[in-house]
């Protein structure tokens, strides 16, 4: 007996030699993984890095033909960046991109929660049918309604104004109804009728209720809506021509005229731009991904 566990034992391979090639495809995959992140980090980063560097660079570097990855001789040169700030009138149009974010945000919280509101608690014959109208004005192009749009702002008296782009932009997307519909129905009914019973009507149980325990979905929406209409060009530009109603995103369409050829101003000018809405999404972009996973778990 004593013979044959000896020889069981000399017979049986090593624990390391069984565990090699498994431990070798997990050294392979993650090398992978992480060599896909390097490339898709670089692909990400080598543009906003050539910009970065071009903004820093003088006219006579420029021309130097060193390549866009070429860095530059004075690492302070913020002349650029003052020309940019001056030249694309940048206070102002921080100014007027605040106005326009915090009325269209506002707006589309409010219409998009008390539509998922009504939606859901609410059972109406139409209700089917205005689910499908939504779903089906989304679909549509919004390039195709462009010139009945226009002329309907235009009568309303609101063309050449900030308000013009609150209202379009207030017009709350299939998306921003959905995030809400589906923390709503993660709400239970029986909140609403221990505050029926309370005599809360709707709109109380709508504004003391449902609104405080949706803050994950409007912290969500807040951060999606509020990039959207911070990077739009084509409505502001349409909506607003005027010189003084210009927004973040057309100030850049300043330098067409003299400085149409000087690519380190309009690096610098599309830097200003950039730092904002970068700073903003880092510090809150775990809102989006819990919002967007509490969401579809619920």
């Amino acid at each position: 007996m004593t013979s044959l566990l000896v020889r069981d034992t000399e017979q049986a391979p090593p624990r390391e030699t069984v565990d090699r090639p498994a431990r070798t495809r997990r050294v392979l995959v993650r090398t992978l993984v992480y060599l896909s992140l390097l490339l898709a980090s670089a692909v990400v980063l080598l543009p906003l890095v050539a910009v970065f560097l071009t903004s820093l660079k003088t006219s006579q570097e420029m021309t130097a033909d060193g390549g866009a990855l070429s860095l530059p001789h004075n690492w302070l040169n913020y002349h650029n960046y003052v020309t940019a700030f001056r030249a694309g009138k940048m206070l102002r149009a921080f100014g007027n991109t605040a106005f326009i974010l915090v009325f269209s945000i506002a707006g589309t919280v409010l219409i998009g929660s008390m539509a998922a509101y009504a939606i859901d608690r609410f059972h109406f014959r139409l209700r089917r049918l205005v689910i499908a109208l939504f779903l089906i004005g989304s679909l549509v192009p919004s390039v195709t309604t462009q010139v009945a749009t226009f002329k309907i702002v235009n009568n309303f008296g609101m063309y050449d104004s900030r308000w013009a782009p609150i209202v379009l932009y207030m017009g709350t997307d299939i998306v921003s109804i959905y995030i809400f519909l589906q923390f709503i129905r993660s709400i239970p009914v029986s909140l609403d009728e221990a505050a029926r019973i309370d005599g809360a009507n709707t709109f109380t149980i709508y504004w003391r209720i449902i609104l405080p325990l949706l803050k994950p979905a409007i912290a969500t929406v807040v951060i999606i809506k509020g990039i959207t209409v911070y990077n739009d060009f084509y409505i502001p530009f349409l909506y607003m021509p005027s010189e003084n109603l210009g927004t973040i995103s057309t100030s850049l369409f300043r330098f067409k005229g003299p400085y149409g050829a000087h690519w380190e101003d309009i690096s610098a000018g599309a830097i200003l731009v950039i730092v904002p809405t970068l700073v903003i999404f880092l510090f809150l972009q775990r809102f989006i991904y819990n919002g967007f996973t509490r969401g579809a778990t619920k």
